[in-house]
């Protein structure tokens, strides 16, 4: 059978396919069959990374027919992909997937989940995770290929993938993971900056001494649809006079690319369309599509003075609803040109200010200058930029010599001489740049070139890990500063494994171990560090990467002394293991932790206070299986007794109250002995587990914990112990699985909602629970699905409705008022505490609430404002925020019922919430040092 070696480009705007027969001089692209029009397939070599879910008759079934007969990997029924998908995406708002691989990057929502189109507004559209998107753009290929090459199956050929370079552990195992799911289970990864190299160097083969020969050092400058990369090669000369590549340095991870530039110019169109009403987010991701055609016209040699873009109607008033707005070259020239890439001349490294486009949910680039980007990225590795350019240190900023330019915003003459040009000023001398014939296909191209180079066929470039890896060691941050032990350094090499051999970690056997890692892609003080190593990292230069962790398993737990071993597989990832220090056969491999959003974890802190031992020897007191008299009244003052030892509550870290649960959790059965006992230990693992995540094994916990649910409480005619049992599982809410809240909002719903025939039923085991309670833990229940909130919400609002108003509303019906108007709040929000971004409620269910909450009078009910501030809070997502008239009116209210100021900064601006805003939203404060992701 014939073997290829076949280079796939999964990119954000366009997937591309090249391959060659080894030992072959020429990389053929692949000529990928695809609907180019409602049942009629054409062939290019680009493929369109779009999906596009056509509603029910909106094409008829042969319209869809490809050449095979192929599967949808994220299983939808009727798909087009492809060029067709962005056509008809062009035509109809909210029906479009794009940018997948941006998602992919974005650990604030579950990658794994249904969420795409993002802020699809009508119900029957059919949604996607970023994972299936991805692996349905792969799965096509495969059969295109398959179609024409039917005795040399893709799956069986030699595959490399490539990878934006400062993509993490996390994007690269998901990326494997839509491979996968195309039936492409065996392949490599390569970073796309050195793809476009390898392309260049493998056409230039033959002059390769000639054309490098006043090179010292490769800035390739990648600026796809999705990401900016920046990567740094050293060029020497070995032996034989040939020049020796060598990466030393990539980028930190930026989602800023062409999807910006357009989305700025749609911004200004939509400014321009004579609509005083904000678009949707459907509506608002068809007129950028249609802006990044007229910004390809506008930065075209040949440009025209200007361009129309026409936003159409929808249904029978496609026509005659329809828009236009006029963009020019002049817009083009301040919008991306200046903005993007403005001359920087001070040098000038990017803006952390959160000022930068924020839309469609994705996490954009706070600073969208490149250039801001570049001088940041270059002063980062400024010490080895010097020792390949040569230079003495005299804190000038090491510049390249040579510039090699890639992706597809650079088909833009402008855009490609302007960052040429801001690279000569700040090197004050010319800078050589090394022509890329076409950016859009030189990643996949070079993929395959990397192949041959792997098979000795082709010039190479040295590499290895791309970035430094530490494992995280103290919770506490010293400053600015985190300590950290280097795990595997910068450049170490494919598939050789580093021990670190000076380094021992106890490990408990039987228990859940989590390990907590970081990466940076510069050097500490600009000396590369060494296995081992321990390090004061700067919190502003790590990424968090997700919690890696096993269970050691054993029939007792004892501890047992074991080492890391890191290794940068050969596909391009990451892969720890513990290794037993008296049986190196005995191994446990430690696994990347992929689904639903990252927290902030933070290790387990050594520094506990001694005191801790005699705290834990009360609560041993109490609740130990040791058979002691124990006053009623002494179980009553444990907390009061733990504060006499420990200081007041309010100030226990997080290592220490979850020490202080764990001795809890090994003592529950103690809690059974009287309601006393029961109540307070209901409290106190609450209030020591809450917010149920943000520290290690804080997931083991929870299970341990919801292992107890299905019981219930023993004294369940106690009222005491039954609110005690409610405040716990609200207070730890945030750590419980989707499943977990379901089964939770079964509970709130028959407690508020069961009649008394209904209510003579009740099991023992399923708690009663008060309205106060209920309504706190409903709200409270920030994962389950949007559409559940929306019917919660209803409820809430209509009971409110129903209240007293009058000129005098007493206290009771001001604490009910409180009671719901703080639960619809919480379901209403649009920033959730621990839930991820596409489960808040819906915009248009959010506005309906505020139009009814404007009835209230905000002066006399003042929880109405504290409600309403939060259902119209700005997260500058336009899927999920509210219209700009309910947004100005909600201000207005705020304004004129004397509100606190923060309220309404939230609703005019993206902005976090101070410390007394967030305890009283979240119900509880948070712990010292415990911080909830925004």
């Amino acid at each position: 059978m014939t073997s290829y070696l076949v280079s796939i480009d999964l990119g954000t705007t366009n997937t591309v396919l090249a391959y060659a027969l080894p030992g072959a001089g020429q990389v053929e692209l692949l000529a990928i069959d695809q609907l180019v029009a409602p049942g009629e397939v054409g062939s290019s070599s680009l493929l369109p990374s779009m999906r596009y879910h056509p509603a029910e008759g909106e094409l008829a079934p042969g319209e869809l027919q490809l050449p095979w007969l192929q599967q949808d990997p994220a299983g939808v029924e009727r798909v087009a992909l492809g060029r067709l998908a962005r056509l008809l995406g062009a035509q109809t708002p909210g029906r479009l997937v794009a940018s997948a691989k941006s998602w992919l990057s974005h650990a604030g929502v579950d990658r794994m989940a249904a969420i795409l189109p993002w802020g699809a507004e009508d119900a029957d559209v059919a949604k996607v995770s970023p994972v299936a998107a991805s692996a349905s753009y792969l799965a096509h290929l495969r059969a295109a290929w398959n179609a024409r090459f039917p005795a040399a199956p893709l799956e069986r050929q030699q595959i490399v993938l490539t990878v934006p370079a400062s993509f993490d552990e996390g994007a690269r195992a998901l990326t494997l993971e839509a491979a996968r799911m195309a039936g492409l289970p065996a392949l490599r990864l390569l970073e796309e900056p050195q793809a476009a190299l390898y392309d260049w160097l493998y056409r230039h083969r033959a002059s390769l001494a000639r054309d490098l020969a006043s090179t010292r050092l490769v800035l390739v400058a990648d600026v796809g649809g999705g990401t900016t990369d920046f990567s740094l090669v050293k060029v020497d000369v070995d032996g034989d006079g040939q020049p020796r590549l060598t990466r030393i340095g990539v980028g930190n991870h930026l989602i800023l690319g062409g999807d910006n530039m357009d989305l700025a110019l749609a911004h200004l169109a939509e400014s321009r369309l004579g609509n005083t009403e904000r678009l949707s987010a459907g509506r608002l991701a068809q007129l950028t599509e249609r802006c990044r055609a007229a910004k390809e016209q506008l930065l075209a040699p040949d440009a025209p003075e200007q361009v129309t873009v026409t936003l159409l109607g929808s249904g029978s008033r496609l026509i005659g609803a329809s828009r236009s707005a006029t963009l020019t070259r002049e817009d083009v020239q301040s919008i991306v040109l200046d903005g993007f890439f403005p001359s920087n001349e001070a040098q000038e490294p990017a803006k952390r200010a959160r000022s930068g486009i924020v839309e469609f949910g994705l996490p954009y680039a706070s600073d969208p200058a490149i250039t801001r980007h570049l001088a940041g990225f270059l002063r980062q590795h400024a010490q080895a930029a010097r020792e390949a350019l040569g230079l003495e240190d005299d804190g000038s900023l090491p510049v390249p010599d040579t510039l090699l330019l890639n992706g597809g915003v650079f088909r833009g003459a402008a855009l490609a001489e302007r960052l040429a040009g801001v690279l000569a000023h700040w090197r004050r001398a010319p800078v050589t740049v090394l022509h890329n014939a076409d950016p859009d296909v030189a990643v996949a191209r070079g993929g395959v070139a990397y192949s041959l180079a792997r098979a000795g066929q082709a010039p190479r470039i040295e590499s290895g890990s791309a970035r430094n890896y530490y494992l995280l060691l103290d919770a506490q941050q010293s400053g600015d500063t985190l300590r950290a032990v280097c795990l595997l350094p910068r450049g170490a090499p494919a598939g050789e494994e580093v021990r670190l051999e000076g380094r021992s970690f106890a490990l408990r056997l039987g228990r859940p171990v989590r390990f907590h890692l970081v990466s940076m892609t510069a050097d500490p003080g600009g000396i590369l560090p060494r296995p081992g190593d321990l390090l004061d990292l700067p919190v502003s230069d790590i990424v968090r990467l997700p919690a890696i962790s096993t269970v050691l398993r054993s029939r007792r737990s004892t501890d047992i002394p074991v080492q890391l071993a890191t290794v940068l597989l050969e596909v391009g990832t990451l892969e720890v293991s513990c290794v037993a220090e008296e049986d190196a056969s005995q191994r446990w491999r430690l696994e990347f932790q992929l689904r639903g959003q990252e927290e902030e974890e933070a290790p387990e802190d050594v520094s506990l206070p001694p005191e801790l031992i005699d705290a834990v020897a009360r609560i041993d007191r109490i609740f130990g299986n040791r058979s002691q008299q124990v006053d009623p009244r002494e179980v009553r003052q444990l907390r009061a007794s733990l504060e006499h030892l420990l200081g007041g509550r309010e100030r226990w870290t997080t290592p220490l109250l979850r020490r202080l649960f764990d001795a809890l959790l090994a003592r529950a059965k103690g809690r059974r002995r009287s309601a006393e006992h029961e109540r307070v230990w209901l409290n106190l693992a609450g209030y020591c587990l809450r917010p149920g995540f943000g520290h290690p094994l804080d997931e083991w916990r929870i299970e341990q914990l919801w292992g107890m649910f299905e019981t219930g409480v023993q004294y369940h005619k106690d009222s005491q112990v039954r609110a005690e049992w409610w405040t716990l599982w609200r207070r730890v809410a945030g750590g419980l699985s989707l499943d977990a809240q379901l089964r939770l909002l079964d509970d709130f719903a028959f407690n508020l909602q069961a009649d008394e025939a209904e209510r003579g039923r009740r099991p023992v085991t399923l708690v009663d629970g008060s309205e106060d309670d209920m309504l706190r833990v409903g709200a409270s229940l920030e994962r389950i699905p949007s559409a559940y909130k929306a019917e919660i919400g209803d409820w809430l609002m209509g009971q409110i409705m129903q209240m007293p108003g009058g000129a005098r509303i007493d206290a009771r019906a001001a604490a009910r008022y409180g009671r719901y108007l703080w639960a619809l709040g919480r379901v209403g929000a649009r920033q959730s505490f621990h839930g991820a971004a596409h489960e808040v409620a819906p915009s248009a269910s959010a506005e309906a609430w505020l139009g009814q909450l404007l009835q209230l009078d905000w002066k006399k009910i003042e929880p109405a404002g504290f409600a309403a501030a939060h259902i119209a809070r700005m997260t500058g997502d336009r899927s999920r925020d509210i219209g700009q008239a309910v947004r100005d009116e909600v201000l207005r209210r705020l304004s004129s019922s004397g509100a606190p100021s923060s309220w309404s900064a939230m609703v005019r601006e993206v902005v976090e919430l101070d410390q007394a805003v967030e305890t009283r939203m979240l119900g509880d404060a948070l712990p010292p040092g415990l911080k909830l992701l925004r």
